[in-house]
């Protein structure tokens, strides 16, 4: 199979259960559907994660949740043993990163970027970033074969603006994904229906039944996504156009590092086919 055929290999590195499916759930269904690889690693063990559980039986749970969300779409869920809540962009972190994309010899590379509230997800964009280049560097992390070059790398969204806001350097429309990022969301129950909305004083809004669950749960997403879209609303009507774009209201967006290898307009269309 040549490389332009070949199935492109996602990996999503981002620092709890959840977060993929939050930040990246659309595009890692996109890539499925068209027959790619998607991995999702988990640097920390989400063992803070909850009001009432914590330890081990919270982190084996949490595992569950991420191992049920991965197979709705058919993709590869890790989750590694760095404490959450605690994680730092330490060499240890680093190298097991680059072990982690050296093994997986990822085509696109997904993080968080290193301007965000949680200091966990700082510390994963800030080890995914010192990892960059490295990869390449055969004297590193000798005991595993390095890359002749980097893979490209993407932050995931936020809407924190200090030093800088997220750059929308591709804009995706995941509007025909919305089903199956809930269903995805649905599965990490003790964050999207008990932990989070205990954090955010919402308990007692959470419904009782399943259907009820999945419908609250559709709205919140939707009032997260929303805004997103308006706030890049000339990216979204660049991307796909006056009639279509004034109408999306679903949408992810991605800043591509500058620390890792450039998305050049091949690299784009091979990546992001999908998009206009």
């Amino acid at each position: 199979m040549s490389s332009a055929t070949a199935p492109i290999r996602l990996l999503v590195l981002v620092a709890h259960p959840d977060d993929a499916e939050f930040h990246c759930g659309g595009l890692m269904t996109v890539y499925r559907e068209l027959g790619h690889e998607v991995k999702i690693v988990t640097v920390t063990n989400g063992e803070a994660g909850h009001h009432e559980m914590s330890g081990p039986a919270l982190t084996a749970r949490r595992r569950g949740e991420a191992a049920a969300a991965a197979r709705v779409i058919g993709a590869t869920s890790e989750v590694w043993d760095f404490p959450d809540g605690k994680l730092q962009a330490t060499l240890e972190v680093r190298e097991r990163i680059i072990r982690e994309i050296r093994g997986f010899a990822p085509d696109l590379v997904l993080t968080h970027r290193n301007n965000d509230y949680h200091p966990d997800h700082r510390a994963v964009g800030d080890a995914v970033r010192d990892a960059s280049y490295m990869v390449t560097v055969p004297a590193i992390v000798s005991d595993a074969p390095f890359m002749r070059k980097d893979p490209v790398v993407a932050f995931l969204s936020d809407r924190f603006t200090k030093p800088y806001p997220l750059q929308a350097d591709v804009v995706v429309d995941v509007t025909k994904q919305i089903d199956r990022i809930i269903e995805m969301l649905a599965c990490h129950k003790s964050q999207v229906f008990e932990w989070l909305p205990y954090n955010q004083n919402e308990l007692g809004e959470v419904p009782l039944g399943e259907a009820g669950r999945r419908h609250w749960l559709r709205e919140k997403l939707a009032a997260r996504l929303r805004p997103q879209a308006e706030r890049y609303r000339q990216e979204v009507l660049s991307t796909y156009g006056p009639e279509l774009g004034k109408k999306i209201e679903w949408i992810e967006v991605y800043e591509i590092s500058e620390y890792a290898a450039p998305l050049t307009s091949a690299g784009r269309a091979r990546l992001f086919p999908f998009v206009p």
